[in-house]
């Protein structure tokens, strides 16, 4: 590999510019590729510089512009040149992300890289829906989970019984298509029909909408409203805070 290059493996946040960390702009506003998903903000990407190389590798519910092997190999090859390349991801490289994958890449073919955590959509989309993830009069833990799970299997991964049983916040990534599935094995499992959900779609934009319901009438209602990805589902009793803490206005 040609010395100096190196991959930075960067989380754009849940969408507001705002929300990008200072490291992260900085990487951006200096690297030589930039290798970015759909999600990323055009704001963020105007950043770049004028000659910087843009690669487009957006990935998006049934369309990949690249391969996830390729994307890894142009990472490799970028670097390879001796570039300065980052890799900008929506949300949090690290959490359902792929960020793993393409570090674990990078180690293996020597590239070196760093890893810049960002904000990631549950926080984001729960914090600017004014819904509290954890809370000391109903709950104490909250988990993240895909909806998108590999197709292996009858069962897949996720244990959704144990899951209706654990009293946690629930945050689904990646569940639009399996919504009312999802409820209905949380159910099954022993969740309160009732409980509360909401859905954020384009969280911390100027596009944000959401849908609030319950477990039993959610899917519907998502439905109903048009919503689809990218969201986030949350569910259990701090959902209900939404209504009185909500607090941004998309509209300005």
């Amino acid at each position: 590999m040609t010395e100096g290059g190196k991959v930075y493996l960067v989380g754009a946040g849940p969408g507001d510019p705002d929300l990008v960390t200072i490291k992260g702009k900085r990487l951006i506003q200096t690297c030589d590729a930039l290798v970015f998903d759909y999600l990323v903000s055009e704001e963020v990407m105007s950043w770049a510089r004028n000659d910087c190389q843009m690669h487009c590798v957006g990935k998006r519910a049934g369309f990949h512009s690249l391969p996830q092997g390729e994307i890894e190999e142009l990472l490799v090859e970028l670097a390879g040149q001796g570039l300065k390349v980052v890799r900008l991801k929506g949300g949090d490289p690290f959490v359902f992300g792929r960020g793993g994958e393409e570090a674990q890449t990078l180690h293996r073919e020597g590239i070196p890289f760093e890893v810049v955590p960002a904000v990631t959509a549950a926080l984001g989309c729960a914090a600017y829906c004014g819904i509290p993830l954890t809370h000391r009069n109903w709950t104490s833990s909250v988990t993240f989970i895909s909806g998108h799970e590999k197709p292996e299997g009858e069962q897949g991964k996720v244990n959704w019984e144990f899951h209706a049983k654990s009293g946690a916040t629930l945050v689904l990534y990646m569940s639009m298509g399996r919504l009312e599935e999802i409820c209905g094995k949380l159910i099954s499992g022993g969740r309160n029909p009732e409980e509360p959900v909401t859905v954020v779609q384009w969280g911390t934009t100027p596009r944000q909408r959401s849908v609030r319901g319950t477990l039993t009438d959610i899917s519907w209602k998502v439905k109903e409203a048009g919503l689809g990805p990218p969201s986030v589902v949350i569910i259990g009793q701090v959902a209900s805070l939404g209504e009185l803490l909500d607090w941004f206005d998309p509209s300005i």
